[in-house]
């Protein structure tokens, strides 16, 4: 990833001119697959100054992929007046040096989001009563543990960002790993897991808004789907792991 910074000293009887050509320009950017995002900014001190910021996947990805693309010269066509203005065009690398200030709060974790400890226990002992009665799934859980439902709710509340009470006391990745060797887990075993566990989601309460139901099904679509990888014979999976922690992705919680 690379940054492009073009700094611009613009008179003040064409800003309005400038900036409409640039609305106009950034199309070729929305199309780029080079192209990360981009923003301009007018500065407050001296309006007659802008910086154009462009992040793009790579160095080649501007000077040669782009640069050499149907999408430049549709760009350069509205932003060619002014190119005299330009006072800087660089590439910056980005450092190490980077943070969240104290004025983006974080969101709940999606432990604390879903209602804690008592709501995933109430998720799994739910579940797991819907699994005794399944035809499908019943026989893999034959010789669980009487305390399984508990053991379950632990490593998932864990994973969404709740106490670390599996790792502590339960062995963690290692641990939870060695329940789905040589298991062979069929994909159609996976898809009722998934299908039950929503069910009792549904059925325990648990949050329904789209943010949180977006990411607690990413983490079943993926925790299963590893779980049967993990699971056939002959599998070498990564043997030593912690325990995911997984967040909100892309659709942070809606708070008014």
């Amino acid at each position: 990833m690379i940054l492009e910074y073009v700094r611009y000293q613009i008179p003040d009887d064409q800003t309005e001119e400038f900036e409409a050509a640039y609305a106009r320009a950034v199309e070729s950017l929305r199309e780029s697959p080079d192209c990360i995002d981009f923003e301009l900014a007018r500065c407050t001190e001296e309006p007659d100054r802008y910086v154009l910021r462009i992040r793009w996947d790579s160095l080649d990805g501007h000077m040669q992929a782009f640069r050499s693309s149907e999408l430049f010269r549709a760009f350069f066509t509205h932003v060619r007046p002014f190119v005299g203005a330009i006072e800087e065009m660089q590439h910056y690398s980005p450092t190490a040096v980077a943070g969240i200030g104290n004025g983006e709060p974080e969101p709940p974790s999606l432990y604390e989001w879903a209602g804690g400890r008592v709501a995933f226990e109430r998720l799994f002992a739910r579940f797991y009563e819907s699994v005794a009665v399944d035809d499908l799934l019943s026989p893999l859980f034959a010789d669980k543990h009487p305390d399984h439902a508990h053991h379950v709710a632990l490593w998932v509340g864990e994973v969404f960002g709740g106490p670390t009470d599996y790792t502590d006391h339960r062995g963690g990745y290692e641990n939870m790993l060695a329940h789905h060797i040589d298991k062979a887990i069929t994909e159609a075993q996976r898809r009722r897991w998934v299908d039950l566990l929503v069910d009792a989601a549904d059925e325990a309460g648990l949050p329904s808004d789209p943010e949180f139901r977006a990411a607690f099904m990413s983490y079943l679509e993926w925790g299963t789907r590893l779980a049967v990888d993990n699971s056939q014979p002959g599998a070498t999976p990564t043997r030593h792991a912690p325990v995911p922690r997984w967040g909100w992705g892309v659709a942070r919680p809606w708070q008014p």
